[in-house]
């Protein structure tokens, strides 16, 4: 049972509406149907390393369930220090093994992960969910990440992860070996719980090998000048999000992400006569973005997904410049959208991955300050689509918000 005082909230010495505060979007996951050119797109184009895998043939009630499906794997990237920041799943092998029927049709999204500040936090929010009846999935705490957490279900079925602890990748690339936890987490913590030191510690007391995870590091040629570093491709993805959801139920959706998870509504675009509305955690612009599902047909983009796009940030707009080309080169389709369907975002374009996803790459997301107040749309850029100038004047917030920490490569 979650305390509370006229339904407000004791957080971290704050009052709040609800037991936690989303901080920033931590992960995000596809589930694609050709694994092999997925992955090869996402590591090998963009740059993501393979932290883990997840071998999920072992989940099928009956192995035939899952002949001639292919790889039964999920590969967990990063991108910077956090274990995870992109996960790929196979979706023909989750689809065979989800005998709860847990996955809604349509939904390609494995996961929309967003921090909170504390393990408190985490408990309090599997606890207020169950009591105001928020649909979760399970609660608990997983490997590869070692991150705790609860999976609330949005109205279109898209599952949301809220965490808290994810593991860290240090200079050695090296993730945490799976023997350095000796049981599974599947309920909420008790808490106070042990501090990480002394897991690491009990697990070396049992003689757990702490240098036998997998190592991630990047290697091989390494030819474009990024920023006076030599990389093998010629940009750095430096941040993830936002997330752009196509919905049946624009209202409940609205209502899900505002009231019940406590993302605020920046502005709402009304856009040929339909509001599509754009939310966040903290200082930028948004986060997520929610579009009335029958503009996915308009707009051209795959009818297997109602996910709109998937953002990924890179340094600057130079390497947006050579980032655009360098996929254009390697045959990966690149597409322009009316800007107002990223409001808040200067220049973008938006690869199309092998499953039809569209990766939206941009360099800038516009900053909310203490009013809480958007820049006006006349004071706002036109991009034109892919007529881009060499260089561009620089905005007030321009180099604002979350940097990326530690070295590119």
């Amino acid at each position: 049972m979650v305390e509370s005082t006229n339904n407000r909230f004791d957080v971290g010495g704050l009052t709040l509406e609800r037991p936690f505060r989303l901080r920033r979007l931590g992960h995000f996951g596809f589930y694609g149907r050709d694994m092999e050119k997925s992955l090869s797109f996402y590591r090998d184009l963009l740059g993501f390393q393979v932290t883990d895998t997840l071998d999920f043939g072992p989940r099928a009630r009956d192995p035939k369930d899952l002949d001639g499906l292919g790889d039964t794997r999920g590969y967990f990237m990063r991108y910077g220090t956090d274990h995870h920041a992109f996960v790929l799943f196979p979706y023909r092998v989750r689809k065979a093994i989800d005998y709860d029927g847990r996955m809604a049709d349509g939904v390609t999204i494995n996961q929309i992960t967003w921090q909170v500040g504390s393990l408190r936090e985490v408990r309090h929010a599997t606890d207020w969910f169950g009591e105001t009846g928020v649909d979760y999935q399970r609660t608990g705490r997983d490997l590869p990440g070692s991150n705790w957490h609860v999976y609330p279900i949005d109205p279109d079925g898209h599952v949301n992860e809220l965490f808290y602890g994810i593991e860290q990748i240090g200079w050695d690339g090296l993730s945490k070996p799976r023997e350095l936890f000796d049981r599974e987490f599947t309920t909420a913590p008790e808490l106070p719980w042990m501090r990480e030191a002394e897991e690491v510690e009990n697990a070396r007391k049992r003689q757990v090998d702490l240098g036998s995870g997998t190592n991630s590091l990047e290697f091989g040629t390494a030819e474009y000048d990024v920023g006076g570093i030599l990389l093998p491709r010629p940009f750095k993805i430096t941040g993830i999000g936002p997330v752009r959801l196509f919905t049946e139920r624009p209202g409940d959706a609205l209502a899900f992400y505002c009231d019940r998870l406590g993302l605020t509504l920046t502005e709402t675009v009304d856009w040929q006569g339909r509001e599509c509305h754009f939310l966040r955690c903290g200082t930028e612009h948004h986060a997520l973005a929610l579009y009335p599902m029958e503009l996915r047909e308009e707009l051209g983009l795959t009818n297997w997904s109602s996910c709109m796009s998937f953002g990924m940030r890179v340094n600057d707009y130079t390497q947006l410049r050579d980032a655009i080309a360098f996929l254009e080169r390697n045959g990966v389709e690149i597409r322009y959208l009316p800007p107002e369907l990223s409001t808040g975002i200067d220049y973008s374009a938006f690869a199309i991955d092998p499953d039809g996803h569209a990766v939206e790459l941009y360099y800038y997301m516009e900053q909310i300050g203490w009013d809480g107040r958007p820049r006006p749309a006349e004071q706002r850029r036109r991009p034109g689509n892919g007529t881009w100038p060499e260089t561009l004047e620089p905005l007030s917030d321009s180099f604002a918000g979350e940097q990326f920490l530690g070295p590119w490569g």
